[in-house]
């Protein structure tokens, strides 16, 4: 089996990364959009807005994962919602999603953040069953609420 080599992504990514990010917006039955996907990607890369992971197997694209920084109030310290991952199927039961996992804790615990977050859908079994062998905690002390804006 080919060696997947995960790294952290930069600007000069963002044309192998585009077409990831417009896959997993299409997994969560958006239209695809590769010019609206390439401009968000974009943004978050100029303003320092997230940070991303991706894995290559010989240098093809097959996943990525999208962190957002966040702060805990009550721990005052550094947090990461883990927003996005995705592999495509090519890559898929190949243990991609598990090192871009991996490498995403490890980037966490070096830049001292006391926690990762994430959520998936609740149909998302097989993410779920990741998740949990990964030893990630389902949350049983908080419900999440949202609210649209309009906007």
């Amino acid at each position: 089996m080919t060696h997947t080599a995960v790294r952290q992504a930069n600007v000069t990514d963002l044309e192998m990364l585009t077409p990831l990010f417009d896959g997993y917006r299409q997994f969560y039955g958006r239209a695809t959009d590769l010019d609206a996907a390439r401009q968000f990607l974009l943004d978050r890369f100029n303003h320092g807005e997230s940070v991303i992971f991706m894995a290559l197997r010989e240098g093809v694209p097959l996943g990525f994962t999208q962190l957002y920084p966040s702060f805990s109030s009550v721990s005052m310290a550094r947090t990461f919602i883990l927003n996005d991952l995705f592999v495509t199927e090519e890559g898929r039961r190949n243990g991609v999603a598990s090192a871009l996992m991996s490498a995403a804790v490890e980037f966490a615990k070096t830049v001292g953040a006391i926690r990762l977050s994430l959520s998936t859908a609740v149909t998302n079994s097989p993410a779920q069953s990741l998740y949990s062998a990964m030893g990630w905690a389902k949350d049983e002390q908080f419900f999440v609420y949202h609210l649209s804006t309009g906007a």
